[in-house]
């Protein structure tokens, strides 16, 4: 047997690289799609996608209708449960004076869940979300952590419905641009949005 050489072996891995498959964020491979396999997306939005139409143009059309709230509802179900949450934490972190301080302790704690995504940690998450005293943005993402996947609770092992998560994301990063002052508004949407573009790129 031939040992290879380093440069042969260092080589070998470089070809390995180059072949690994495309890492998607998405949940299908195109709008058209997603909207056939979750059709509760079409209650929340009046647009549709054409049959060919690719996730970042139809993100753009929608940016440009008259409705651009909806790229962020297009973004909340397209996405896989974690990176949307992951999303949706970005946009609200990135107005902290809408949080309260047991926001910026929820929100901790999804930060936390991100990084180390047991079960136990959604359990954790979900409990606070669940008794919180008001629905907050914090709390509506709190409650997408929870419907994430797998059981809803360690005694409970009836499934989540693939919609209760996205839908919950919607609303937390919604709910968190209408609290922005309507000068303000726009510019906040075109962040979420630019923020949103990352997740539709295949790296």
């Amino acid at each position: 047997m031939v040992e290879e050489d380093g440069a042969s072996r260092n080589g070998s891995e470089a070809e390995g690289e180059k072949t690994r498959p495309p890492v998607s964020a998405l949940r299908f491979a195109t709008p058209f799609e997603l909207y056939a396999e979750l059709p509760q997306i079409r209650d929340l939005t009046q647009h549709r996608p054409r049959e060919t139409e690719e996730g970042l143009a139809y993100l753009a059309r929608l940016r440009s209708s008259t409705t651009p709230e909806e790229a962020v509802t297009f973004t909340a179900f397209a996405a896989r449960p974690k990176m949307a949450i992951w999303w949706a934490y970005e946009c609200l972190r990135s107005m902290p004076e809408e949080l309260s301080r047991e926001d910026r302790e929820l929100m901790e704690r999804v930060a936390l869940w991100t990084g180390n995504p047991e079960h136990q940690n959604r359990y954790e998450v979900m409990r606070v979300a669940l008794y919180a005293p008001r629905r907050t943005p914090a709390v509506f993402l709190g409650l997408a952590v929870g419907w994430s996947g797998g059981q809803i609770a360690p005694n409970d092992p009836a499934p989540v419905p693939p919609f209760r998560a996205p839908r919950a994301i919607n609303t937390a990063v919604l709910s968190c641009l209408a609290r922005a002052d309507l000068s303000h508004r726009s510019i906040r949407l075109a962040r979420f949005i630019d923020l949103a573009q990352t997740l539709f790129q295949v790296y």
